[in-house]
């Protein structure tokens, strides 16, 4: 029998940390190899962590809520045999460095002793084989101490004690009665900025200061795609299929897309070249309890509308219930983004990194507009289309925004059930 220990690996994505979201195994209990230890949640979803040994459970070496760098050990399996059930990596040794020579100087009247020259440093031993899975790599070594979540039994226990700290001193500055600053009273909750927040930020950082941003909005009568709407859902190909005003949005915009290279492509700097890409990545942001996960349907441009009215429904779903693959959440050529859900009649969204534009989508508003000659009542949407201004300029933002808009004002011949 031999004790096999298991480092966090990076899950092919690159990662370099992940958080411990929760164990499907205790000590003692007898696992198989692949059966799932854990549930763990990256930077852009969670993931089921599977054994690379069949054994018994050792020892749990992270808690659950603990963020831990990749290659760090979270769990020991005691297996059967010495070499365990997974393949395994050797780490060559280091060897020693030789000690510097010492130099003398011929004919030179009795020169002192030279100093002796110090003992050459050991040479360390080879560190210990360590078995993994494939593709995983090596355990790291890190200084750093895993992070732990603050939970609210911990602020709440520290409350008191915070809010005696906090008290200012007799000789300082008088404050403002109805001021009260961060920690005065021992109220305020610091949350560690993790997992898919923290990489939301630093894209959205990334992309603002990467690449010139510019934007358009156009307003639009959409009564006649909302009629469609209804329409669609009792025709017999759709049937058992969620369609929504946003599905329809999406439908535009792959359209307009056929004509509008510029809006689906990429700068790459590194190569002094545009990338115009032959089909769509057609990015959906979703707002979960996690962050903002903007999973995509690749190849979007070449579905039909029934099927890229499923695919939009169960892109949703499973972010919000955090089922997203991490292929899905590879990055895409083009999103849209429904800020109206939220009741925001408009907003300016920031471009995700490597994309060349993003459209907002906004609420529907009833509102006097001119039909035919007369002020009537009619369902009206705000479009806000962000670009890339390095890769997009005005007219061509223009032509595709006013092409989206002439397709939702009136959708039946341009979408013709794709």
């Amino acid at each position: 029998m031999s004790v096999q220990e298991f480092a966090l690996p990076d899950l092919g994505e690159g990662l370099t940390e992940s958080e411990i979201v929760s164990w499907e195994v205790a000590v003692g209990d007898a696992v198989e190899l692949n059966q799932v230890l854990a549930e763990v949640e990256t930077a852009k979803a969670l993931v089921e962590l599977p054994s690379p040994f069949a054994g018994t459970i050792s020892e749990l070496l992270v808690e659950p809520g603990t963020t831990v760098r990749v290659g760090t050990p979270i769990i020991t399996i005691e297996t059967a045999d010495a070499a365990g059930s997974g393949p395994t990596v050797e780490t060559p040794s280091i060897p020693a460095k030789p000690p510097a020579a010492v130099e003398s100087i011929p004919d030179a009247p009795e020169p002192p002793p030279a100093p002796q020259a110090p003992a050459p440093p050991e040479t360390p031993p080879a560190p210990e084989r360590t078995s993994v899975l494939v593709g995983y790599g090596p355990k790291v070594a890190s200084e750093e101490r895993p992070r732990r979540r603050h939970r609210r039994e911990e602020w709440l226990a520290s409350r008191s004690a915070a809010a005696e700290e906090s008290q200012p001193a007799s000789d300082a500055a008088p404050q403002h009665p109805n001021l009260s600053l961060p920690g005065e009273r021992g109220g305020d909750t610091r949350v560690p900025i993790a997992g898919v927040r923290r990489r939301m930020a630093e894209a959205m950082v990334h992309s603002a200061f990467t690449a010139p941003h510019a934007s358009l909005r156009l307003d639009v009568d959409v009564t006649e795609s909302l009629a469609l709407v209804e329409r669609l859902k009792r025709h017999p190909r759709l049937e058992g299929t969620r369609v929504s005003f946003l599905t329809i949005v999406a439908a535009a915009c792959l359209s307009a897309l056929r004509t509008s290279p510029a809006i689906n492509s990429r700068w790459d700097a590194e190569r002094d070249e545009v990338i115009e890409f032959a089909n769509v990545g057609l990015g959906i942001a979703v707002a979960t309890d996690r962050g903002l996960l903007v999973p995509h349907i690749h190849d979007a441009d070449r579905l039909s509308f029934a099927v890229l009215a499923r695919e939009m429904a169960e892109l949703v779903t499973s972010a919000r219930e955090a089922t997203t693959t991490p292929a899905q959440l590879a990055v895409g050529t083009f999103t849209i983004t429904n800020v109206g859900v939220f009741g925001v009649d408009a907003g300016t969204p920031i471009l995700p990194p490597g994309e060349a534009a993003i459209l907002a989508l906004g609420a529907v508003r009833r509102r006097p507009w001119e039909h035919e000659g007369e002020v009537a009542l009619r369902s009206v949407v705000s479009l806000t289309l962000s670009f890339d201004h390095r890769l997009v300029d005005g007219r061509q933002g223009s032509e595709f925004l006013t092409a989206v808009g002439d397709i939702l004002g009136d959708p039946s011949g341009a979408l013709a059930y794709r």
